[in-house]
């Protein structure tokens, strides 16, 4: 690859590097501040994600521990809720946040959400796409003639996968933090004035939703300005 192709792949990547770099600081930064600011009532991620699931019918839905930093995670075929230890054990702002966040993500499966329906669907396709889209783009890159740039684009549609699904996790990650800010308050698991720091948090990992969605979409730009330009040569 040319060097213009190298200043290309900057132009399109770099502003989507740099705002999930970004992303990834406030991330950072809100939960260790806020993680080490404690609720007003006491009770651990774990508890907060109990009581919201026993509000709205949810008894069956389980909670475990799991390993990892904020590794936290919802588990639609088991119908599990998976808090890191920090959340799960943790009676913090930041835990409280996170422990309602996730505790959406079960809401939505068991209320059928839509966008949660269409993002797990396309989990197997955005799996391949991923790592073989690539794989034929560049062969169809380097191949001469229409067959080359058939194949090339073939590469594209099978990429633009991951795309769809970081577009479409947009409104799945948004809506669960909507229900998780507004069930905090209303249950008064955590009181008015608390809510700046699990907004801090919550709004900063939405944050990296979009920096994701933004990456996925500068690649495929990309692949697409190169396969133009190399079929006006």
């Amino acid at each position: 690859m040319n060097f213009g192709g190298y200043g290309l792949y900057i132009l399109f990547s770099l502003p989507a590097l740099l705002l999930g770099l970004w992303a990834q600081l406030k991330v950072k930064s809100a939960f260790n501040k806020y993680s080490q600011v404690r609720a007003y009532s006491g009770i651990t991620g774990a508890q907060v994600a109990r009581r919201i699931l026993d509000y709205n019918n949810l008894r069956e839905v389980k909670i475990e521990e799991t390993q990892g930093h904020l590794s936290d995670h919802y588990d639609p075929r088991s119908k599990t809720l998976r808090l890191s230890p920090q959340v799960y054990r943790g009676n913090s702002l930041a835990a409280a946040g996170i422990a309602a966040h996730e505790t959406g993500h079960a809401l939505q499966d068991f209320t059928g959400y839509a966008m949660l329906k269409f993002r797990s669907m396309i989990v197997p396709s955005v799996q391949i796409g991923s790592w073989l889209g690539p794989i034929i783009f560049m062969i169809g890159l380097f191949l001469q003639g229409s067959i080359g740039t058939n194949i090339a684009w073939i590469g594209i549609i099978i990429f633009s996968a991951t795309a769809i699904f970081a577009l479409v996790t947009l409104p799945v990650e948004y809506d669960a933090t909507r229900r998780a800010k507004a069930w905090l308050t209303d249950t008064g698991l955590v009181m008015s004035q608390e809510m700046k720091g699990v907004n801090s948090v919550l709004d900063a990992a939405a944050l990296t939703y979009v920096a994701a969605a933004a990456q996925s979409v500068s690649t495929i730009l990309y692949y697409v300005f190169l396969l133009a330009g190399r079929r006006d040569d």
